[in-house]
């Protein structure tokens, strides 16, 4: 049997769309589209329109960015006519299943190019989700850069307000939420939908009948999105987070008994237990619905997080008194506090008294982070006072009887488990990371003593200054390695009892350009003999470090703001490597945290807990999330795994040794080699057929070198390959893509142009232009190896993808420039100098080329150094030649990638 065609995909996809209650229709163009909306709007709110109040409300809907476009969509338009106002709604939310369901294929819409689009949805004559289909045996990220090209090109008018895409190759489907701009696009943002055990739903017929049913799909737009308005973006749920949140609504307004939700850290809980508490708090006979976390700094970020799906609609609490206030108050129905807060309110006399008018109203408890505070008093002090209360959990790592402290569990205390989504179903669908780690040992611990680190076990050991000198000298040594040369970042987690202090001295008095903060929490009566500092002025000083570093003016006495500011930073990447005792081994979100040291014990929910602060997904070169152990806790993490998710996980959870990646490697070098043997095969490459099984290999074999950068051990010693022969396919690898770029841009169509080639794989952030300018000082013109020396030069530059575009420029500098910088000059001011001149003999060529006004263009070019925007009024502006529409609309296009293309050329 041949090969399932696109056609033939496309057709019975259809007739099951048509079978399930979808209208199937015919649209040519974009004059067929707004023609059928028209009618599918008068449908919808039973009125007849003229084509001049049709045009008004076209004109409402066709302003404003995509995220407008979705806000617009959710909203209705207050259409004046002679007979009064009539609010036209374009998507029933209420009754979603009550919309208008429509089918329609190879819709043709010209936008700089013509595009046709495989298969659209139509719901109420707006085209709200978008098909891309590609035959059987293709890889489905062809689909996904083909909608990335569609953005760029063609979609325009109403296909601005497609809400979910959908891709496939008929055994793989995905589905993912629209964005502003291609750039935004990412495939890791891509999901399967899933039964409510967690299995994925692959099949193109199975998704059509589960996802693409009118009734989900409607629901899905209506209900389980959310508009970001912090980002402008659009965020649809994903299968677990639905099933999650209607099994609370279940069990909170039909069954009216608690429960608690278990989806493992870094699987969006905060976005599903927003819209549980959202949708609760919507419910007429629901009084109050109360976000409970148990840290004023969760608070904080609950807070800004909740008010950017959406704002205005949560009442914070800054203290108790406002607490109460909120509580009794008829508005916002959702409360966000701490459970210390909470607690107080209820215990206090004089609050007590005036809670007690709500003490029996209908009120629903979230609880966030449910593993942690909901053990003690302060939970049963709530519970007992509001009577006719709910209490829901959320917890990505339970108390089981296994690692409970005082025998209460989860369940104990929350009842039924509603939906579980564990770390080993969030690794597989590449929402979260699994873990590499490392136990470091064969230290020399003390004098005459060798040992790997299971075999310590005393305080004494732990405490050694040696063996703590040395895991200081390894951290600052393996830190580049771990963290990508500093994309990323660390945390250093250590026992209390002075060690944190011990540490930071001992990083004090080494050489090293690390930035390094601490943070802890101290007691305010420590238990000190004569000798010792209190750690509170201890941390005075590391304040004050901090402060130096940063500019800052904080203290001891402004702690919350030193923890906020701390946050920031280490989400910004400002600091390198953040010691802690206990804070921030949970609840901190962070995509550019990539490793955790470890000098302490952990098990069970804390030992997950803290790992799971580096495993967000970030970008292809962060494919793990490191974790270094001092002490080996092998079995405790095997444990954990085991609790968390099933005896079979630990292989899923963990990455495998260093010589499977070897292996792996060597494997896919022969692959490769079925290809291309040497690099004279690969430059002479004719048919884009052998470009493109080039490309695919060499990128495989990326991918597992971004896997073996990571470990302390990797050598090319170990690989059937050289560096420099890797160095040479990676240069090739690249040239290749820069054809295909030039090839688009000039509108010609290949079948490499949907290849994803994954460029951050490659990237060395330590080869850049300050690491040239180094060895430029070293080139002697007047050597006899100068030649020689250059081209090493220039082909590391061929080989470093973010210089490659710089490559003729500092061949140029070298020929022109090296031999003749005075000793008064240094190459660095020299190069300066050098790149402000051609900068600007590059800007007057665009003002040339194009035939711009040359003041005009100077406020472009200013104001997008600034701020990055270009403005295509602006630009059309600065046109001193009379164009059509069609031919300004091009060479407003044009004058844009050349201002992009300079920009990002002298960027350094």
């Amino acid at each position: 049997m041949s090969t399932q065609s696109e056609a033939v995909l496309e057709e019975q996809l259809i007739k099951q769309l048509v079978e399930n209650g979808y209208e199937s229709i015919v649209i040519n163009d974009e004059k067929d589209l707004n023609a059928n909306f028209k009618r599918q709007l008068e449908k919808l709110n039973k009125i007849s329109l003229t084509d001049d109040e049709f045009t008004r409300i076209y004109n409402h809907l066709d302003g404003g960015s995509k995220f407008d476009k979705a806000k617009k969509l959710r909203d209705r338009y207050a259409l004046e006519r002679e007979d009064g106002t009539a609010y036209i709604k374009f998507l029933n939310q209420k009754d979603w299943c009550k919309n208008l369901f429509q089918v329609s294929n190879q819709i043709t819409i010209q936008g700089k190019y013509e595009n046709r689009y495989d298969v659209t949805l139509l719901i109420n004559g707006l085209p709200l989700v978008q098909i891309e289909l590609k035959r059987r045996g293709n890889n489905l990220k062809e689909a996904f850069n083909q909608i990335g090209r569609y953005m760029r090109h063609s979609y325009k008018g109403l296909f601005n307000y497609i809400q979910i895409f959908v891709i496939s190759n008929g055994i793989n489907t995905k589905y993912f939420a629209n964005v502003n701009s291609p750039s935004e696009l990412n495939f890791e943002f891509t999901f399967f939908w899933k039964d409510e055990n967690n299995n994925n739903i692959k099949l193109l017929d199975e998704f059509t009948d589960t996802f693409l049913e009118k009734c989900n799909l409607a629901k899905m737009i209506s209900k389980y999105m959310v508009l970001n308005e912090s980002s402008k973006n659009l965020m649809v749920l994903r299968a677990y987070q639905k099933y999650a949140v209607e099994a609370v609504l279940n069990q909170a307004l039909e069954v009216k008994q608690n429960g608690y939700i278990w989806h493992t850290t870094g699987s969006g809980k905060t976005l599903t237990s927003f819209k549980v508490s959202q949708l609760l708090a919507e419910e007429p006979s629901i009084y109050k619905v109360i976000f409970v976390v148990d840290r004023n700094d969760l608070d904080i970020q609950t807070n800004k997080e909740f008010n950017s799906f959406c704002p205005g609609c949560v009442d914070g609490t800054e203290h108790t008194g406002a607490l109460v206030k909120n509580l009794l108050s008829e508005k916002n129905k959702l409360v966000t506090t701490t459970i210390q807060k909470l607690s107080r309110a209820v215990k206090r006399k004089r609050s007590q008294s005036r809670l007690s008018k709500i003490k029996d109203k209908n009120i629903i408890f979230i609880f966030d982070e449910c593993h942690r505070s909901q053990f003690g008093e302060m939970h049963q002090a709530i519970t007992s006072f509001f009577e006719n209360s709910l209490c829901y959990g959320f917890t990505g790592t339970p108390i089981f009887k296994e690692n409970a402290a005082g025998g209460k569990t989860t369940k104990s205390i929350f009842g039924k488990r509603l939906h579980t989504y564990a770390i080993k179903d969030a690794i597989a669908d590449h929402n979260v990371l699994g873990f590499s780690v490392d136990y470091f040992g064969g230290a020399k611990i003390k004098e005459g003593v060798e040992g790997e680190v299971s075999s310590i076990n005393t305080q004494e050991v732990f405490e050694d200054e040696n063996r703590m000198n040395q895991i200081v000298d390894h951290i600052i040594e393996s830190y580049d390695k771990k963290t990508r040369n500093r994309e990323f970042n660390a945390i250093f987690a250590v026992p209390p009892k002075g060690f944190i202090h011990k540490y930071y001295d001992l990083f004090k008095k080494k050489e090293h350009d690390l930035k390094i903060a601490a943070i802890f929490t101290f007691k305010a009566n420590e238990d000190l003999d004569e000798k010792e500092e209190h750690s509170r002025d201890l941390f005075e000083g590391y304040i004050k470090d901090y402060n130096k570093m940063f500019k800052t003016n904080f203290s001891t006495d402004t702690f919350q703001e030193y923890y906020a500011d701390v946050s920031k930073r280490m989400k910004n990447r400002d600091i390198d490597l953040l010691l802690v005792i206990n804070m921030f081994l949970t609840g901190f979100d962070s995509k550019l945290l990539n490793t955790l040291y470890v000098d302490k014990n952990l098990e069970y929910h804390t030992l997950l807990q803290a790992f799971s602060r580096t495993n967000r997904i970030y970008n292809p070169r962060k494919s793990q999330g490191n974790i270094v152990c001092f002490r080996y806790i092998k079995e405790e993490t095997d444990e954990a795994i085991k609790l968390f998710s099933n005896e079979d996980a630990i292989e899923d959870v963990l990455m495998a040794p260093y010589e499977y990646y070897v292996q792996q490697f060597n494997e896919a070098v022969d692959e490769l080699h079925k290809v291309v043997v040497t690099l004279e095969d690969a430059l002479n490459l004719e048919s884009e057929k052998e470009k493109e099984r080039f490309i695919v290999n060499f990128r495989e074999l990326s991918r597992i070198k971004n896997k073996l950068d990571i470990f302390t051990e990797f050598t090319f010693d170990d690989l059937n390959m050289d560096e420099q022969e890797f160095n040479d396919f990676k240069s090739q690898y690249l040239d290749l893509y820069e054809v295909i770029n030039i090839g688009k841009k000039q509108g010609k169509a290949s079948i490499l142009n949907d290849i994803d080639f994954e460029l951050e794989l490659l990237r060395n952030d330590k080869i850049n232009v300050d690491y040239i300018l180094n060895l430029l000082k070293d080139l002697d013109v007047s050597s006899s190896s100068f030649e020689h020396d250059k081209e090493r030069i220039l082909n590391l530059i061929g080989e470093t993808e973010h210089l490659r575009n710089k490559k003729t420029l500092i061949e140029k500098f070298i020929n022109e420039k090296l031999g003749n910088i005075d000793e008064k000059t240094t190459v660095e001011e020299e190069f300066d100098n050098f790149m402000r001149s051609e900068r600007r003999d590059a800007i007057c060529n665009i003002v040339e080329d194009e035939n711009l006004k040359e003041d005009v263009a100077r406020k472009i070019f200013d104001k997008y150094e600034f701020s990055g925007k270009l403005e295509n009024n602006l630009i059309k502006d600065s046109f001193k030649d009379k164009l059509k529409f069609k031919e300004r609309n091009s060479k407003v296009q044009t004058v844009k990638d050349k201002i992009k293309e300079i920009f990002n050329i002298f960027d350094y």
